[in-house]
Parts: structure tokens; C-alpha cells; sequence
């Protein structure tokens, strides 16, 4: 029985759209409520909300084109100004008229400037006798415009006397986007995350044609099994989805195990699963790159390339800094003399060790250390004579805004401030080279 029903449009018409839109038939359901018949005045202003990745783009895009209602659909990140935003309206605008002359494009500077072209462009019947409309996606972009605009558009309709409906589409509540002065309280319509029964369900329509749905099935339950707790992201389920597959359907390639060989196709697929953990959301590589480790069985450290790390520009001191930084928070304090310093005297030798100091510093973590002695490491590893300038100061402070040294303690402190280096030892070998 269809999940969606509405007596203004036809029952296939629904059917196709519950297929296209699985698991957000509710969702659709509610706002064909809204929207009702074609030449039926909506409500004025819609607010769709939700964490990314959960399908208000896709189900707004797919309603609108698959009943074939005439709307304008723009991302107010690439319109990021009003004038910008406008005028794209109203091009758009012109381009859903079912007139085949198109007016000159014409500045737009302000909203009443809008209002008034506006009225002009709904001048084909077709625009009068139904509903537009007006889809802003990334609509947080609108609190950074002028304090008009918004309002304005939550009561569109009102301004033209038109029958056009705005629809919001936001990652952040409403509450965040009311003015202080008070507007008009659109109907807001909550999107809520896939569960992973949802996410099963989805990433198994795009199952390969050669291989049978229960196998696609099976390896889209062992991908969720690792990354779910991890990842909740659509985008990036179906990346990983498309990136590995290849890889777990080699055993059955090659004719080791047939499609319900579970346990070997496990096996091969866990240490690759593995590895790709340590790149969700990264795009440390790419997917060229991330295919030929796979083939060669390299680990990801060792492939060169598009690893964030090794592309890090820095100055040629804060090179150094970073360097004497890691050194202070890795080696403790009593080995700065024997390390640094060229003639250090008769250093006495003993086996006696404490008990922390038998295991490895980079398994306890890096320590914290004071200004003076980052500096006094950094002018014995640097060739010539550094003189305490404001430059060196003003880099140590753009590491910590880099996030590659971090402020350990309070800024009141009477003995100065204390730094830890947060780096790994991959990353200061990729420096040192």
C-alpha cells in the first residue's frame, strides 16, 4: 500500500515519488499537506531543518520536479549578497514563465526594487493560477545580509499579494535565526538523521547490476558495522561504499569464495576497512591514490601525495619553532644539557631508571614546557645567531592559532606561559626534511 496519497495528483506520480525519496515519506507526506492543490494559496513561509546529510536538499529538489511545480531553487552560499540573491531570483523567475520573450536583466538593489519586478515577471497565466516556489538553500547565509531581508522573504507572500510560498532550508534551528524585533513565524518541519536501518536501506538501492542484491546487502551491514559509530554522513557512507567494494568482491573474482562465503569475505575486507578509518572526512587522498594503496598493499603513511601534512607551508623560524617545540615536549628536562649543548662536561652513566621513564614518551603524550626553554632549544638547533625579536614572538602565536602548539594553563600566570606541541611524529619529520 503507497505511503503517499493526495487527490491533486496522480497515484503513479506518488508511486515514482516514494521511490525516489525512501525513507522520508512521512516528511513528504507533511508538506504535500502544506502545499495542498496546485492553485491553492500555501503557507506563507516554510522552515526545513535538520544536520546535514539528511535529505532536505534531495527531497525538496525531487518533490518539486517530479510534480512538476513551478518553483526557483538557490544555494544562498554561492548568492552570498542580497543584490546577488535577488537578481538570481528573477532571472530564474523568468526562465519558469511560459513566455518565450525574455526581459533584459534588470539591477536589483533593494527588496522594494524586488517586490516591484516581481510583480512584473508573474505576468503568464500560468504563474497566476498556481503556486511558486522560492527554495534557499544554506539559508543561514541570510543572517550575515541586510536585517530586512529576512523578514521580508517570511512574508513574501503578503508584500506581493502573489500566491508564493518560501521555503528555508537550514542546518540550524529557527530560534537562531529569529530577529530580535520580532517577524513572522514560518511553519517549521524537522528532518531528523537516518538510522542505520535508513542507511542500510538506502546505500543497497545502489546495488552494482552484476552482483545480486543480498550480496550488495551484505557488504553495505559490514561497512556500517565499522563506520557507523563513526559516521553518520550519507555523502560520505556512499564514498566509502563505492571506494572499497572493489576490494571486497575480490575473493569472489579471483573464485576463492562464492557470494554467501561471509567469513572470507570478511577477512579479506577488515584490514582495508581499517585503513580507510583513518581518512572519513579527511580526503587525505584521493580516490586514484586511495585504489593503487589497496592494490599495492601499502600502508597509508607511506604514500605520498595529497596528505595534509606534507603540505603545510610554514616561515622558515616557525619551522624551527616546531621542531624545538616537539623536542621540549618529548624529551625531558635534565636531557636538554646533554643534547644541546656542545660542551656539556663528564656526564655520570647508570642503569637506574624510574619507573615512568621505561616507557616510551610518545606513548604518555607530549608535556608541557615554559617560553624560555622552547627558545633556548630553538637557538641551539638553528645554524646562526636568531635574535628574541617580535617576529619570533608573533610566529609562536600563529602556531597556537594553527592549532599545531596549544596553551597549557591560564594566561594570568606569573611565571610565564606554558605550550605543548600537539604534532605528530610524522608530521615534524615531514617538516624537518
Amino acid at each position: 500500500m503507497p505511503n503517499l496519497e493526495h487527490p491533486a495528483y496522480p497515484a503513479a506520480t506518488l508511486l515514482h515519488l516514494e521511490s525516489l525519496v525512501p525513507c522520508r515519506e512521512s516528511q513528504v507526506s507533511m508538506l504535500l499537506s502544506i502545499f495542498g492543490e496546485r492553485q491553492q494559496f500555501s503557507f506563507p513561509s516554510i522552515f526545513i531543518y535538520g544536520h546535514t546529510s539528511s535529505g532536505k536538499t534531495y527531497v525538496m529538489q525531487t518533490l518539486l520536479n517530479t510534480l512538476q511545480l513551478p518553483h526557483v531553487f538557490v544555494n544562498c552560499m554561492e548568492y552570498f549578497t542580497s543584490r546577488l540573491l535577488l537578481e538570481e531570483i528573477l532571472i530564474q523567475l523568468q526562465s519558469c514563465s511560459s513566455e518565450t520573450e525574455q526581459t533584459s536583466h534588470v539591477p536589483c538593489d533593494t527588496f522594494n526594487d524586488f517586490v516591484r519586478l516581481f510583480k512584473q515577471a508573474i505576468v503568464s497565466q500560468e504563474l497566476q493560477d498556481q503556486t511558486l516556489y522560492i527554495v534557499l538553500d544554506r539559508a543561514e547565509q541570510l543572517r550575515e545580509m541586510e536585517a530586512n531581508i529576512l523578514p521580508a522573504f517570511l512574508r513574501l507572500q503578503e508584500l506581493t499579494d502573489r500566491n508564493v510560498t518560501v521555503v528555508l532550508l537550514s542546518e540550524i534551528v529557527w530560534e537562531l535565526y529569529r530577529p530580535n524585533t520580532g517577524c513572522f513565524e514560518p511553519f517549521t518541519l524537522y528532518f531528523p538523521d537516518y538510522s542505520i536501518g535508513h542507511l542500510q536501506k538506502i546505500l543497497s538501492q545502489n546495488h552494482p547490476p552484476e552482483y545480486s542484491v543480498d550480496f550488495y546487502a551484505a557488504y553495505i551491514n559490514i561497512l556500517l558495522g565499522v563506520f557507523y559509530i563513526v559516521c553518520r554522513d550519507l555523502k560520505e557512507l556512499q564514498h566509502l561504499a563505492v571506494l572499497n567494494f572493489s576490494k571486497y568482491c575480490e575473493p569472489v573474482v579471483r573464485g576463492e569464495a562464492n557470494e554467501r562465503d561471509s567469513r572470507k569475505l570478511w577477512k579479506n575486507i577488515e584490514p582495508h576497512l581499517k585503513k580507510a578509518m583513518q581518512t572519513v572526512y579527511l580526503r587525505e587522498i584521493s580516490s586514484l591514490q586511495w585504489e593503487r594503496l589497496q592494490r599495492d598493499n601499502e600502508e597509508p603513511g607511506q604514500l605520498k601525495g595529497l596528505s595534509a601534512h606534507t603540505h603545510v607551508e610554514l616561515p622558515y623560524y616557525s619551522k624551527f619553532l616546531l621542531i624545538a617545540a616537539y623536542l621540549a615536549s618529548y624529551n625531558p628536562v635534565r636531557t636538554d644539557k646533554r643534547f644541546f649543548l656542545k660542551h656539556h662536561g663528564k656526564i655520570k652513566k647508570t642503569n637506574f631508571m624510574k619507573k615512568h621513564e621505561k616507557t616510551s614518551n610518545h606513548l604518555l603524550g607530549p608535556k608541557p614546557f615554559p617560553l624560555d626553554r622552547l627558545l633556548a632549544i630553538l637557538y641551539s638547533i638553528v645554524d646562526k645567531r636568531v635574535a628574541p625579536t617580535a617576529n619570533i614572538f608573533s610566529q609562536i602565536t600563529s602556531l597556537v592559532t594553527l592549532q599545531l602548539l596549544s596553551v597549557v594553563g591560564h594566561n594570568d600566570q606569573l611565571d610565564g606561559p606554558r605550550y605543548k606541541c600537539t604534532v605528530s611524529l610524522d608530521f615534524i619529520r615531514a617538516i624537518a626534511r
